[in-house]
C-alpha cells in the first residue's frame, strides 16, 4: 500500500509535468497559445490551425532580425526572426481547379531531374495540373515523348522556347553552374500567358513530400501588395561570413531561395516587373562582377529594396540541402516537411548528417513507375492524353481468364519511357547514317559491345550498295560472345580470329543455341572480303541494320523469346536480302540471366503461351503473304528455342 502523502505528491508532480509541457509547447510554437497541434479534424486549438512552421517576418521597416537565429539563439520576442504568428491555414482549392506549374528545364541532367520531381509532384496531388515547361531542343524532345507515353490524366504540358529567352539575360554575367538558364525565370511574367494571374514556379532539383495543393493555398495569405512569397534561405550566405572576402549581393538578413516561388503574375506586371528588376541589377552589377546564385541573387537585391512585395513562406516548403545548411532547425521542430531541395552542386552527395534520410526518398520516386501515376481524378472532367482512350478500350477487351493475359497485356501496355542521352556532340547529318537501337531493362544493361569504327564501316557499306537501285538488304553484324568478365577487346577481325582460335571466344550462343546464328556461315566470315548472301532459315535471329522503312517488330513476342526470329521472318517476306558484312562484330558480354529468361526455363505455362504466339503469328504471315508463306509453316515444326 502506497504511504497516504504519495497520490497527493503524483498529483502536484502530474501538474508540474503539464505546466512544462504548456511552456515548452508555448516557445516552440512561437509565443502563440492558439496554435496548438491540430488534431485529426482539426478540432484543436484554431480551426484549421496546424504547428506553425518555422517562417521569418517582415517588419514594417523591412528589416529581417535575429540572423543568428537558426543557430539556436532564442528570439527577441513574438515577431522574432523565423517565427509567425500562426494564421488559419487557408482552404486547399476546389478539387477540379486548375493548378499552374512553371518550370525551366534545358540540357540532359536537367531533363532527368526534373522527371524525378513531377513524379513526386503527380504522386501527392489531387487537382489537374498545367505545366508550363521553358526547355531548349533536347530536353523537348525527351519530356515531350515521357508525357506522350505516360498518359497521365489532367496534365497539361506547354512547352516554351529557351532560346528566344536567352536575348533578354544574356547580358548578366553569371557564375553559378546552371548557366543562363539559371535567370530565365526572372523573365516569366512576360512569356507566360496574360490571362494568368499566378503560378508556382519550382527548380528542377526540388523533390516533394506533400500535395502541392497545399501550396497554392498559401497565395490566400498574400496582400494587396504581395507580388511573390519565397522561403527564407537557410544558410549564411548572404550574411557574407562564410570565408574571408565574400561578397554576396544584397539581401534582407539571410535574404530568400528561389527554389520554390508563388507568383503573383497579374500584380508583377501591373507593378512593372521588367522596369523594376532590370535597373536594380545593373546597379549591382557596377560593383560586383557576377551574381553568384544566378535569378536569386536578382530577386533578393530586389526585396532588399521593396520589401513589400515578399510574403515569407514556411521553411518546410523548402528544405534546403545546401553544403552550408542550417536546414534541421526547420525540419527537427515541425510536424512534417513539404519539399526537399537538393541545392547543392554535389545534389545527392551533399554532406549532411540526414542526407541519407532523404536520399531514400528521392530515390523512391527515382525508381517509381510512370505509369502507376495515370490515377483518375474522379468528378473532375478532363480530356484524355492521346492514345489513351483507345488503350483502355483496348485492354478492356482482353480476358483475364486467358493463360496467356499477361502476354496480351504486355502488347498493348504503353510503359514508362525516359529517354537518356550522354552528353557528346553528334557528327553532322550525312547521307547514310546509322541509328544503334537498344533496348533496355531495369535489371541489365546494353550487354553487346560494337567492333571499333563500326559505325563508319556501316556507313561505307551502305554507300557501297548500287546508288539507285530498289535492293531491299538487310546487313548482317556477325555476334560473338565471351564467357569472360575481363578479356582484351579485340581491335581488328585479325584480333577477333586469333581470340576465336585460342578459346577465348565463341560465335554466339554457340553452346545453347547454334541454330541461331548458324546461317551466317562463320567459316565462310572467316575468309570474307566482300558482303555475302545467305539464306533465311528457322529459328535464325542475326543482329542486323535496316532501312528506317523496314517492318517493325511483332509486339506480341514481348519479354523472352522469339522477337529477333518474327523480325527476320518479316525482312525474308518481303524480300529482304541478308547480307553479311565481312569486317563487321560484335561480341556479347556475359551477365546474370535476365528476369524473362529465368521465367522461360522455370514456367511451362510461359513456353506454352509463347509457342501459342508463335502460331498465331503465322497465321497472320498466312492471311498476309498467302502461299509465299508457307515455308515458314515448318518452323513450327522445329524444335523450340532453348530452355
Amino acid at each position: 500500500m502506497l504511504p497516504r502523502g504519495r497520490p497527493r505528491a503524483l498529483g502536484a508532480a502530474g501538474l508540474l509535468l503539464l505546466l512544462l509541457l504548456l511552456l515548452t509547447g508555448f516557445f516552440l510554437l512561437g509565443g502563440y497559445p492558439e496554435c496548438e497541434r491540430r488534431e485529426p479534424g482539426g478540432r484543436a486549438g484554431v480551426p484549421g490551425c496546424a504547428r506553425c512552421p518555422l517562417t521569418p517576418r517582415v517588419p514594417l521597416d523591412g528589416q529581417l532580425r535575429e540572423a543568428a537565429a537558426y543557430d539556436g539563439d532564442p528570439p527577441a520576442g513574438h515577431g522574432g526572426h523565423n517565427r509567425s504568428a500562426c494564421a488559419p491555414q487557408p482552404p486547399l482549392p476546389p478539387k477540379c481547379e486548375l493548378l499552374h506549374v512553371a518550370i525551366v528545364c534545358a540540357g540532359y541532367n536537367s531533363s532527368r531531374e526534373v522527371v524525378t520531381l513531377v513524379k513526386s509532384m503527380l504522386f501527392y496531388r489531387k487537382n489537374p495540373l498545367h505545366l508550363h515547361l521553358v526547355t531548349d531542343a533536347m530536353a523537348r524532345n525527351i519530356l515531350g515523348t515521357l508525357f506522350r507515353t505516360w498518359m497521365v490524366p489532367a496534365v497539361v504540358v506547354s512547352f516554351y522556347d529557351a532560346e528566344e529567352l536567352k536575348p533578354q539575360i544574356s547580358w548578366i554575367p553569371n557564375k553559378h553552374y546552371s548557366g543562363l538558364y539559371g535567370l530565365m525565370k526572372l523573365v516569366l511574367p512576360g512569356i507566360l500567358p496574360s490571362s494568368l494571374t499566378q503560378v508556382i514556379v519550382l527548380d528542377t532539383d526540388v523533390t516533394f513530400a506533400s500535395d502541392i495543393a497545399e501550396l497554392w493555398a498559401l497565395f490566400a495569405h498574400f496582400s494587396d501588395k504581395q507580388v511573390i512569397g519565397l522561403v527564407e534561405n537557410q544558410s549564411d550566405w548572404y550574411l557574407g561570413n562564410l570565408w574571408k572576402n565574400h561578397r554576396p549581393w544584397p539581401a534582407l538578413g539571410r535574404g530568400f531561395n528561389t527554389g520554390v516561388i508563388l507568383l503573383r503574375l497579374d500584380r508583377l506586371r501591373q507593378a512593372g516587373w521588367e522596369q523594376m528588376w532590370k535597373p536594380i541589377a545593373r546597379r549591382v552589377l557596377l560593383t560586383l562582377p557576377a551574381t553568384s546564385l544566378a535569378d536569386q541573387d536578382i530577386f533578393n537585391a530586389v526585396i532588399k529594396e521593396h520589401p513589400g512585395l515578399v510574403q515569407p513562406l514556411p521553411c518546410v516548403w523548402n528544405v534546403q540541402l545546401s553544403d552550408h545548411t542550417l536546414a534541421e532547425r526547420c525540419y527537427s521542430e515541425t510536424a512534417d516537411f513539404k519539399v526537399i531541395h537538393w541545392n547543392s552542386p554535389k545534389k545527392l552527395r551533399v554532406k549532411n548528417k540526414h542526407a541519407e534520410f532523404f536520399r531514400n526518398l528521392y530515390l523512391t520516386f527515382l525508381g517509381y513507375d510512370g505509369k502507376l501515376l495515370r490515377r483518375e481524378l474522379f468528378g473532375c472532367p478532363s480530356q484524355l492524353p492521346p492514345g489513351a482512350e483507345q488503350l483502355q478500350g483496348a485492354l478492356a477487351h482482353l480476358d483475364e481468364e486467358d493463360p496467356c493475359f499477361e502476354f496480351r497485356q504486355q502488347q498493348l501496355t504503353v510503359h514508362r519511357v525516359h529517354i537518356t542521352f550522354l552528353p557528346h556532340e553528334p557528327p553532322p547529318p550525312r547521307p547514310h547514317d546509322v541509328t544503334l537501337v537498344a533496348q533496355l531493362s531495369m535489371d541489365r544493361d546494353i550487354d553487346f559491345l560494337p567492333a571499333y569504327s563500326l559505325y563508319d564501316y556501316l556507313r561505307a557499306s551502305i554507300e557501297q550498295l548500287e546508288p539507285g537501285s530498289r535492293q531491299k538488304a538487310a546487313l548482317v553484324v556477325p555476334a560473338f560472345e565471351t564467357l569472360h568478365y575481363r578479356f582484351s577487346f579485340p581491335s581488328s577481325k585479325a584480333e577477333l580470329l586469333a581470340l576465336l582460335d585460342a578459346g577465348l571466344l565463341y560465335t554466339f550462343r554457340h553452346h545453347e543455341w547454334p541454330r541461331g546464328h548458324v546461317p551466317t556461315d562463320y567459316a565462310r566470315w572467316r575468309e570474307a572480303r566482300v558482303p555475302y548472301r545467305v539464306q533465311w532459315a528457322a529459328d535464325y535471329e542475326p543482329y542486323v541494320v535496316v532501312p528506317r522503312d523496314c517492318p517493325r517488330y511483332d509486339p506480341r513476342f514481348v519479354g523472352f523469346g522469339w522477337n529477333k526470329v518474327a523480325h527476320i521472318v518479316e525482312l525474308d517476306a518481303q524480300e529482304y536480302e541478308l547480307l553479311v558484312l565481312p569486317e563487321a562484330f560484335t561480341i556479347h558480354l556475359p551477365h546474370a540471366p535476365s528476369l524473362d529468361l529465368s521465367r522461360f526455363r522455370a514456367s511451362p505455362a510461359y513456353r506454352d503461351c509463347l509457342q501459342a504466339l508463335k502460331e498465331e503469328f503465322h497465321q497472320d504471315l498466312s492471311r498476309h503473304y498467302g502461299a509465299a508463306a508457307l515455308k515458314y509453316l515448318t518452323a513450327l515444326q522445329q524444335p523450340q528455342s532453348p530452355a
